[in-house]
């Protein structure tokens, strides 16, 4: 008989006032006896809508029914088919509007926790030593995939597996793009991005760093010079966008994309000689905006040791674009959330003596204005209007514009003949293929940016393209 309880099993978390001090995960996970406890909310229809709902196509009653039979070798086979990064996705994916939305379980309750159950069996079969790298035979084509983030580490791992020779470009020194240095570790341990790229590599995947395509080598190059019959862009958008407003070029100002970077990925939260980026203590921080990024900031500023954590919002908490439980987990671990707020300039102290603090950085104020909504705007969601006379200032020393980011126009820049929309965004057809033949494009470089789980899915879908691509060559 299924398990027709109308909510999820509770997955395990730190206390919010234990882990807003520190960076370890702050979900639990699964026990076995848990997972099989959820395994049997499954209903295991004949017709699965929660299939249509995910980027990647994973099978998702089969993989469930698999943990309901005690086989999790089988769950963790079927999963990893589908899935090149289960146990990324299984962490950082939007379920709950994705494959969980169709879930028919939720039209009456909570819908099956098929994120928590991907998790389940990803960690298991890390734990276990269990990994899937069965390749087709050689095909001896090679393909050259630019960016190790979602999108090119997934098309890397679809080709692989299709029998091809894949190299990645990555620009930075490590690889993973926005997995390593931009998704904090309290949500997404490297431990485990750091495991899916070596899987990967046991697949056959090279991985070359610090290989800034555009600068090291062009993607010209790639085909005339290195013999790669394909080439997929899946560079990401790294580009920071930031509030246009006086005083953002202040000491004390990062866009969310370096501060992040400097804590991810150059382990600044250690605080000691493995640090290999300083970040002043900050006392009074200011994060503008009201994404999954500014969640990231703020919840890290937290972490950092800063008292008071401010999310500066636009407009309402109805209208927050974050993922539902990423502000939840903010608001229990103590971030103060400034709604209806808009920043108008950020001014530094006049007085050198003020203005710096040896412990605590660049003192700085915001001016911002209070907003009320109006009517909608593109988007469909109410423009926020000033309210007059609202005025007020803040004391912060730190502020973090977390406004979205673009795709950086370097490769765009020495491609020639790669059309591109006025974001900067590659134009790409269904398939994921570009206006130069041989170049195909995915991920947040083709559309701004967008959640992990779209980039896999984009990742997928060009790699399908680019082995029909090969093989009718």
């Amino acid at each position: 008989m299924p398990n027709m309880s109308l909510t999820k099993v509770k997955m395990a978390e730190q206390e919010p006032n234990v882990r807003n001090a520190n960076f370890l995960e702050v979900a639990q996970g699964y026990t076995a006896e848990q997972a099989k406890e959820e395994a049997e909310r499954c209903l295991n229809c004949k017709n699965p809508a929660c299939v249509q709902g995910c980027p990647v196509s994973v099978p998702i009653p089969d993989f469930i029914a698999k943990i309901r039979e005690d086989d999790l070798a089988g769950a963790y086979k079927i999963l990893s088919n589908a899935n090149a990064l289960p146990a990324v996705s299984g962490r950082v994916c939007p379920q709950e509007t994705q494959c969980e939305s169709k879930c028919i379980r939720g039209i009456k309750g909570e819908p099956v926790a098929i994120g928590r159950l991907e998790r389940f069996v990803a960690d298991w079969a890390r734990e276990n030593g269990i990994s899937n790298v069965d390749t087709a035979a050689k095909t001896g084509k090679k393909v050259a995939v630019i960016g190790s983030g979602p999108a090119g580490l997934t098309c890397a791992g679809e080709l692989a597996r299709k029998g091809h020779d894949v190299t990645v470009f990555e620009a930075l020194h490590v690889a993973g793009g926005v997995l390593s240095y931009g998704i904090p570790e309290f949500r997404l341990p490297k431990e485990i991005v750091n495991k899916e790229v070596e899987n990967l590599q046991k697949m056959g995947v090279k991985i070359e760093t610090n290989m800034v395509i555009g600068k090291t080598l062009t993607v010209d190059e790639l085909f005339e010079e290195e013999g790669f019959e394909a080439v997929f862009i899946g560079s990401g958008a790294g580009l920071p966008m930031f509030a246009r407003i006086p005083g953002e070029s202040l000491v004390g100002v990062f866009s969310a994309n370096e501060y992040l970077t400097r804590i991810n990925l150059m382990k600044a939260f250690k605080g000691d000689e493995n640090c290999e980026t300083p970040l002043m203590h900050s006392k009074n921080v200011a994060v503008i905006g009201g994404g999954n990024v500014a969640m990231d900031a703020a919840r890290c500023a937290k972490r950092m040791g800063a008292e008071n954590v401010y999310i500066v919002y636009r407009r309402g908490e109805a209208e927050l674009p974050a993922r539902k439980e990423e502000v939840h987990h903010a608001m229990e671990e103590g971030i103060i959330f400034k709604f209806l707020t808009a920043p108008v300039e950020i001014i530094g102290y006049n007085n050198p003596d003020d203005r710096r603090d040896p412990k605590n950085g660049t003192v700085l104020k915001m001016h911002c204005i209070e907003m009320q909504l109006g009517e909608p705007d593109a988007s469909g969601r109410r423009r926020p209007v000033p309210v007059e006379g609202s005025d007020f200032e803040m004391e912060v020393d730190t502020v973090i514009p977390a406004l979205g980011t673009s795709p950086n126009p370097l490769i765009r820049s020495t491609t020639p003949g790669l059309d591109v929309n006025q974001k900067g965004c590659i134009v790409t057809a269904e398939n994921g293929g570009t206006s130069r033949e041989g170049v195909f494009a995915g991920g947040d470089a083709s559309t701004g940016a967008a959640t992990v789980i779209l980039a896999m899915g984009a990742g997928k879908k060009a790699a399908a393209s680019i082995d029909e691509y090969l093989r009718n060559k």
